[in-house]
């Protein structure tokens, strides 16, 4: 039994036929948004590339891009065919390009729909990038002198500002490492000795911040040095004031707003998959409807189209076989231990030369 069978007149078929034609174009836009967000999305991870680790995160904008493209192809071709539908005597040079399209449509759709569970399933790789990278970042951002480094302080210090966050989970992470360059460092200081000494390391360790990490919408000014040291400020309790810091990390920060952009991503790409779904359904309504006409001879005549000719068991239990069938085809059959000439027959009289003359009749003769 026919799965969603549905009756077409004529004019129900051109109609069809037509209102596909238009999908199909409008889906060829919705291509070009894919390969736009794509390319969208890659630009703004290789925008902050030197935030982030070496990870393998260039899929999902890769795919979306390469999806785009195909969806404009794919959709170009099916406005073609659905054009030249509206007359059943074009529909004849495109009646076994039809189904193999279909398939090939159908498996497109199911990438456009992995490609948008891609979007919301890249967070955790995201977010180990992130992390990887902005502790190096940190770590770098005295070598200012460094070939290769000389740009992380500047693109650390236009992070914090932009995004209001400081250091990699909070502002804690700059008392963990050296951020001001030896060369700033006066060695002639008794206090700059002793804080070299005290670390294992030979760091300059200090509770402060960069000046990137200041809150500009504090009404007080920014303590940015000596942080923890209550007296070194006029009325400040470190713990239970309010610092005019930035409180968010900044792989926090950015791995909300790298969020934001790949879960507005994931829902424009889920809904170009429903309504290249819904393109797909009408396509293969249309040629199982123009098939059945050609079956019965009458171009003007009503027929039946439907998504499956038979029930969703009888279908795949149908193709179940036929890939059986193919690979049985392709085995090769052997007996009797191998040996292909073990039934080749045998004649009972002896062959004797290339004349087939015994040799007793070649003596006579001579």
């Amino acid at each position: 039994m026919a799965v969603l069978k549905v009756k077409f007149t004529k004019t129900k078929r051109d109609k069809l036929a037509q209102v596909l034609w238009i999908l199909n174009w409008i889906s060829v836009v919705t291509g070009a948004i894919l390969f736009s967000l794509g390319l969208f999305l890659k630009v703004e991870i290789n925008k902050r590339g030197e935030l982030m680790a070496e990870r393998d995160i260039q899929y999902v904008p890769n795919m979306l891009i390469a999806v785009g493209l195909i969806a404009c192809a794919i959709n170009f071709l099916g406005g073609k065919i659905c054009y030249d539908c509206v007359d059943t005597t074009k529909f004849l040079r495109w009646k076994l390009i039809m189904l193999p399209y279909i398939i090939c449509t159908f498996f497109f759709t199911f990438c456009v729909l992995v490609g948008a569970l891609m979007c919301y399933s890249m967070r955790g790789e995201l977010e180990e990038s992130l992390n990887l990278g902005l502790t190096d970042a940190i770590r770098f951002y005295k070598d200012t002198d460094t070939p290769g480094r000389c740009f992380l302080k500047r693109t650390v210090d236009l992070l914090q500002i932009h995004f209001q966050c400081c250091g990699n989970n909070g502002y804690r992470d700059w008392f963990q490492i050296q951020w001001i360059s030896n060369r700033y460092l006066d060695m002639s200081e008794k206090e700059v000795i002793d804080r070299l000494r005290s670390n294992v390391e030979g760091k300059y360790l200090m509770d402060g911040v960069p000046f990137s990490c200041c809150n500009i919408n504090s009404p007080r000014p920014c303590i940015q040095q000596q942080i923890t040291n209550n007296s070194a400020h006029f009325n400040y309790e470190h713990q239970t004031e309010e610092l005019n810091l930035w409180m968010k990390g900044c792989r926090q920060a950015l791995l909300e707003y790298y969020t934001h952009i790949m879960q507005s991503i994931g829902l424009a790409v889920l809904i170009t998959w429903l309504f290249e779904l819904s393109v797909l359904t009408g396509v293969r309504y249309l040629q199982t409807s123009l098939e059945n006409v050609l079956r019965q001879g009458d171009p003007n005549s009503e027929s039946d189209g439907w998504l499956l000719e038979n029930s969703f068991m009888e279908t795949a239990r149908t193709n179940l076989n036929i890939i059986k069938s193919l690979g049985k085809n392709n085995h090769i059959h052997t007996s009797n231990n191998g040996d292909p000439n073990i039934n080749v027959p045998s004649t009972s009289k002896a062959h004797y030369g290339p004349d087939n003359v015994p040799p007793k009749q070649i003596t006579e003769g001579s």
